[in-house]
């Protein structure tokens, strides 16, 4: 029985991967007293008068909606709603495992930007947080937006943050190794859809200053024909020396190559046009941009992917859980940059120097108290840049 055997078998026997479990007891009358009516009464009439005793009275404080539309899953691309409900509850199912996070999936029947804005606006008191998933460019950036305009909890995008976040962590072990200063780096970057653009705003502000990013088309400057706001914004403040061409031109020269793309993009000739020890972060799954043995073949000195069969996995389990357990804790009314930094650090400094080696840069996925570190170091960044509300 291969995998894709073996899930469709599980998932037709689990019929679901999470379920509702009642806190309060069922068992007695007097259970239902003060559990339902004319008990519940009282906590009801409580947050009539002051709403935010729903995160005493009630789970929202540790409760996360799930949404997408359907419209960029996993690779699949876009399947709709329904379909994408597996791939949703296996999220909520990561939050609760990693992060004691209770998750709930909404998949909204929708491609419109402001009926999606809409209906979870209308939502937003029943939960501490929301976690976008899997909804294509350029609307996610724009409902992300519009959301973290409205809303009074944090608005979350994982594929953009959480993928940003673990990046970076990568990223700042391989320069322990290697002796590479932030500013000094010259980065090229292989996708410039939701992570690609997160990625290149996160380790700008973590120090570095010289980042070229390509789409399909080729590099991102300023006065390219046919960019989208998105990256007409971007390209303003990114490839400082409007390098012009393809990825490979991109390459030449450039310390860092994060991938977020597609498969088989990158060649071993091509690393070989990099700066003197490469690090090579090719995280388009299953199959990565160049694998691991072509990258070292090339030259590269460090190498990371986002498949767990070799070493350096570049993986968001690693922050999300953790990410949205310190806001939820805090109650942050928002998921700001210097918390996301604080989370890539988190990760990073996991790993003990003891242990940094070239195969060996980011904490496995199950290593034990990951996510209690970025939920403690979320916490604190959300404290001291002042939207922490306990």
């Amino acid at each position: 029985m291969d995998v894709k055997e073996k899930a469709l078998m599980m998932h037709e026997q689990w019929k679901g991967k999470i379920e509702v479990v009642c806190r309060a007891p069922a068992k007695t009358k007097e259970d239902l007293t003060v559990a339902y009516t004319p008990g519940v009464a009282e906590p009801c009439l409580r947050i009539a008068a002051d709403p935010s005793l729903s995160y005493k009275y009630t789970r929202r404080w540790n409760t996360v909606a799930v949404i997408t539309n359907g419209t960029a899953v996993l690779g699949l691309g876009d399947i709709g709603p329904e379909a994408s409900m597996p791939v949703m509850e296996g999220k909520c199912m990561l939050f609760k495992s990693f992060g004691d996070v209770d998750a709930i999936p909404i998949c909204i029947r929708s491609k419109n930007v402001k009926e999606i804005v809409r209906t979870v606006e209308l939502l937003l008191g029943s939960f501490g947080g929301i976690n976008l998933e899997d909804i294509a460019a350029p609307d996610c950036f724009i409902i992300e937006r519009e959301l973290k305009k409205i809303s009074d909890i944090p608005i979350f995008h994982d594929d953009q943050h959480g993928t940003a976040v673990v990046a970076l962590a990568a990223l700042s072990n391989a320069l322990k190794l290697t002796g590479k200063k932030p500013q000094d780096l010259k980065i090229a970057i292989s996708g410039a859809g939701a992570a690609g653009q997160s990625v290149s705003l996160l380790l700008m502000k973590f120090g570095v200053k010289d980042i070229t990013l390509c789409d399909r088309k080729g590099t991102v400057y300023t006065g390219r024909e046919n960019l989208d706001p998105e990256r007409a914004e971007l390209a303003k403040i990114t490839n400082p020396r409007l390098v012009k061409g393809s990825l490979a031109d991109a390459l030449k020269g450039a310390d860092v190559f994060v991938g977020l793309s597609a498969p088989g993009l990158v060649t071993a000739d091509m690393v070989r046009t990099m700066a003197k020890d490469p690090i090579i972060f090719a995280m388009a799954n299953p199959v990565p941009e160049i694998m691991p043995d072509q990258a070292l073949a090339g030259g590269a000195v460090i190498v990371g992917t986002g498949r767990s069969d070799f070493p350096n996995q570049i993986n968001n389990v690693l922050a999300f859980p953790g990410i949205l357990r310190g806001a939820l804790d805090v109650r942050a009314s928002d998921i700001n940059e210097d918390m996301k930094l604080a989370a890539a650090i988190a990760i990073a400094d996991f790993v003990k120097k003891e242990d940094l080696k070239t195969d060996h840069i980011m904490p496995a996925a199950f290593e034990p108290g990951v996510g209690a570190a970025v939920a403690k170091a979320v916490a604190q960044a959300a404290r001291s840049s002042g939207v922490a509300r306990i």
